[in-house]
Formats: C-alpha cells, structure tokens, sequence
C-alpha cells in the first residue's frame, strides 16, 4: 500500500511537470531574451574541465562569406523569416533566453519524469532498473538524487567543455554574423559582435543530445525535438547560418564521446550492490554494538546505491572523499542520541506552520527534480539577473553541478560508512511530515547537497551569499522539523557540503574566468 501511494503520488507530480513541452514554453516568460553584459571573448582559453585542451579536437575551417554556398544559406534565412509562422516565433522567444538556461529546464523536467523508485515484484523482491533494457516494465533510469547529480554534472561540465573550445574556433576562423556579411538581413534577436561559426547553439545541441541520449534514452525522440527546435531558432532568427550549426554539432558529438567515456567507467554502473553487500553492510554495524539502519518500505527494499559514494569524482580525489568524511554520529546507545530523537519527535509532534512551510518547499521527493535539481532552479533564477554569457552560463552551471555530484558522492560515502538509523526505526511513534528516503541517516543529503550549493553560487554571486547560505540552512532544517533526520545529521551535512564546495571553489580560482 505504501508503495502504491508513492507511485500516485508520482503520476500526480509528473502531470504538472511533464504534461507536454507546450508547458515548457508557457515558462517562456519568465525570462527575458539573453542580453549578456559581455562576451567573454578570451573564454577560449579557460581552462576545460574534461578536455587536454580546447582545440583537442579539430574542427574544419568554414567556407568564405564570398562564397556561393553561403550566399545559398543567407537566401535560407530569408526564406524562413518571409513565411514565419506564431509556432516559430513561440520557438525564437523560448530558446532566445539562453540555451544553456533552456536545456538545463529540459534536463529538470526528464529528471522529475524519472523520479520513480522501482515497484515491487509479486513475490515482494524489486526490480532494478537497467540501461541495457530502458523500455523494461520497470523503466530506465530511476533519476533519484545521486543519479540526478550526477547527471546534471555531466551534462553541464560537457556543455561547459564544448562553449570553451566553440569560443577557441570563433576567435580562430573569424567568420562574421550573417547579418554583417548581408546588411540586408533581418534579425528577430539581440545581435552579437562574436564571431557565428562554429554556432554556440549547435555545439550545445550536438553535446547535450548525445549525453541525455546516454541518461535518458527512452526520451531519444523528446530530446532530438528540442534539438531540432534549437537548430531552428538560429537559423530563422539570423542568428546563424546553416553550415554554422552543423559544423556546432559535430564539435559537440566529439566532446560528448569523451564524456560518454568517462561515465562508462565512473563506477556508476557498480552503484546499486548486490544482496551479498547489502547483508554485509548490516551485519557489520551489528558487530560494532550499533542498531543498523534497516529500510522501513513494505516489503523492505534495498538500499539506495550503496556504493555511489565509490563513483569517480571531477574535482575530488578519492582521498579528498575519506579526508572530508565526518566524524562518526553519536552512538545509538548514548544519551545524545536519546536527546536527538527526542528532539525529533517533538518537531514530528509540533512543527510550527513556518516550519512546515519549509518542510514542503524543501521536500524534493519522488515525481521531483531532486534536491540537486531545486539548486538548478535557484542558480538559474539568480544567474538570469547577471545576464552571462552562454559561456560563462555554461561554467557556473558547471562549477554547480560538479560539487552538487561531489555532494552526493561524499555523502553517500559516508551513509554507508556509519549505516545510522532513522528516528523512525529506533521510535515507531515518530511521524513524519514528509516520504522517508531508502537510505541511511547521517548524513543529511540535502543538508550536503545545500551547503556545496551555498558555497559555491556565494562564490560566483557574492553579493547574494547571505541568501544563498539562508536557504542552505532552511533546507539542512526542513529535514529535521520533517522528521526524518537528528539535528546531528544536518549540521554535520552542512558542515560536510561546505568542505565540498571549497574543491570548486578553488577550481573556480584558476581556471581563466575571474
């Protein structure tokens, strides 16, 4: 029954989230047409995060603007522009915010599509999802928040890579707008002194297709929609001219393969254990005198990715995981942990209505974008204001989700290091306000998840750290006044996203942005 009313509880979400892309574009007006403050016309030498360098792979020079063929693709444009339709220009006012913004959006929605933890088979055993067999009965992936994490990260860190070596070739080959090639041209968006080829639009399309392709691909024919839309926009817009997307696109699927070899030996494909770890893992904690978590879903199911905290970090050496790992939680036996869980249960008894408000903006539960997504939400709400780049979009977003995946590594880590109990198994009275996650208590994810967040948007948006570090401390909160978590477990998450945050930060430092 529990079950069942998650999974309702799921499909309910997913309607409002995933209904049909004409949603997507109703958000549209939320955000202005990108405008950015500067170029960054030097970002071709910043330093990638992936690649040996940002001219590691070769791009092949473009025809001459005297050229016939360019001409051929200037009288496209105009072609387009005379017979534009109220769906293209939808189309131009939705992807003219920016791109990285909108395919950051995409990717949230297919995670909260995703967000759904595997029904139970009928003899109460549990299917695990696999990516050899995504169109399963039970669907590939199930985007919960170490996979979210990670994904998000691999998409940004790869679009990131890709605008490096696309503002490289623009410096390189110099090829102008098509609007300054022909005066005569209209242009339906803000116009760029950059250099259009290669196009930062069709490399973003040629490196994200390939990379959500590889994280969700029962979405295949979704995502080359938008693709194909975000192609549109350029060339109807005046923006670019076709050969400029093309030659984007096949920069992006280049540095996408990289990506795509690194996640396939990340250890991510290792994460989910087998029932032989899972036992250990219990009988273990037994052996030290402590009371083991157990799962409290009916029937019990197994952990939640008990060895994502051995997946390969960007920016943290496995070392730098070990060296951050918190100290252990107060004993089960002890009288701070008695205090904990009575602390607990009077917020399960007496939450405040603020206090519940915070619970449910922080929940970031099943049929949700997770709790690295909401941080995606928060950055580009705040990055918007700053009128970036897509460049240096592309490297904050980066910089975000790189420690948002470190988070969930060093945390997950650490989960299965201490294997601690919920309040709700050591007090069957305790009642939550809000779902009890499949895995371990300390530390807090969220609380980790928003303490590398804070750090790391404090850094690139200094003026708003105060804000940043606030809601960093409602979400490491909205666990305890939900009952779900001891205070031990949030301040010690916090502390723990700090520290992780600290590696982006420095890569931030040296990297020829700032």
């Amino acid at each position: 029954m529990k079950n069942i009313v998650i999974t309702l509880f799921a499909l309910v979400s997913l309607a409002s989230l995933f209904s049909c892309s004409s949603e997507i574009y109703d958000r549209s007006e939320n955000y202005p047409t990108l405008t950015p403050t500067a170029n960054d016309d030097l970002a071709g030498t910043w330093r990638p995060i992936l690649l040996s360098a940002p001219d590691e792979f070769s791009l092949d020079a473009p025809v001459a603007t005297s050229n016939a063929a360019f001409t051929r693709e200037i009288n496209e444009i105009k072609s387009y522009q005379a017979n534009i339709t109220a769906e293209q220009k939808v189309i131009i006012k939705y992807w003219s915010a920016g791109s990285v913004l909108r395919w950051n959006e995409i990717m949230r929605t297919l995670v909260a599509k995703h967000n759904l933890p595997p029904y139970q088979n009928a003899d109460g055993t549990y299917p695990t999802p696999s990516a050899a067999n995504p169109f399963a009965n039970t669907p590939f992936p199930f985007s919960n928040p170490p996979y979210a994490a990670r994904a998000y990260a691999f998409v940004s860190a790869a679009q990131y890579d890709a605008l490096v070596a696309t503002w490289h070739y623009k410096k390189l080959y110099n090829r102008v707008a098509p609007y300054v090639a022909d005066n005569t041209l209209n242009v339906l968006i803000p116009k760029s002194s950059l250099p259009s080829y290669p196009s930062e639009d069709g490399v973003l399309a040629g490196v994200t297709v390939e990379l959500l392709k590889l994280l969700f691909p029962t979405e295949i024919a979704y995502i080359n929609e938008k693709a194909e839309e975000e192609k549109l926009y350029r060339i109807i817009s005046g923006a670019n001219v076709r050969s400029d997307i093309d030659a984007g696109i096949i920069l992006g699927r280049k540095i996408a393969a990289k990506y795509i070899t690194r996640a396939s030996g990340d250890g991510m494909g290792a994460a989910v254990g087998n029932q032989t770890l899972w036992t250990q893992l219990q009988t273990q904690t037994t052996a030290t005198g402590e009371t083991p978590w157990l799962s409290l879903d009916l029937p019990a199911r197994p952990p939640m990715l008990p060895l994502f905290g051995n997946v390969r970090s960007f920016l943290m050496s496995p070392s730098d995981i070990l060296a951050s790992r918190p100290v252990p939680p107060p004993s089960t036996k002890s009288v701070q942990f008695a205090n904990e869980v009575a602390e607990v249960k009077k917020f399960s008894q007496n939450a405040t209505r603020k206090e519940m408000e915070i619970v449910t903006f922080w929940a970031d539960g099943v049929g949700t974008y997770t709790p690295p997504g909401h941080w995606n939400a928060i950055a580009a709400d705040a990055f918007v204001a700053q009128n970036y780049s897509e460049v240096r979009w592309a490297r904050n977003m980066a910089l975000l989700n790189l420690t948002l995946m470190d988070a969930a590594i060093s945390c997950w880590n650490t989960k299965y290091y201490y294997f601690n109990p919920r309040p709700t198994q050591v007090d069957a009275s305790i009642k939550t306000l809000t779902g009890i996650p499949n895995f371990p208590a300390y530390v807090s994810g969220h609380s980790t998840f928003s303490g590398a967040a804070a750090t790391v948007l404090s850094h690139i948006i200094p003026a708003k750290a105060t804000e940043f570090k606030a809601l960093a401390k409602d979400a490491s909160d909205s666990r305890l006044f939900g009952a779900i978590h001891y205070r031990s477990d949030c301040e010690k998450g916090l502390l723990l996203g700090e520290t992780v945050g600290g590696f982006a930060v420095a890569r931030a430092r040296i990297d020829g942005a700032e």
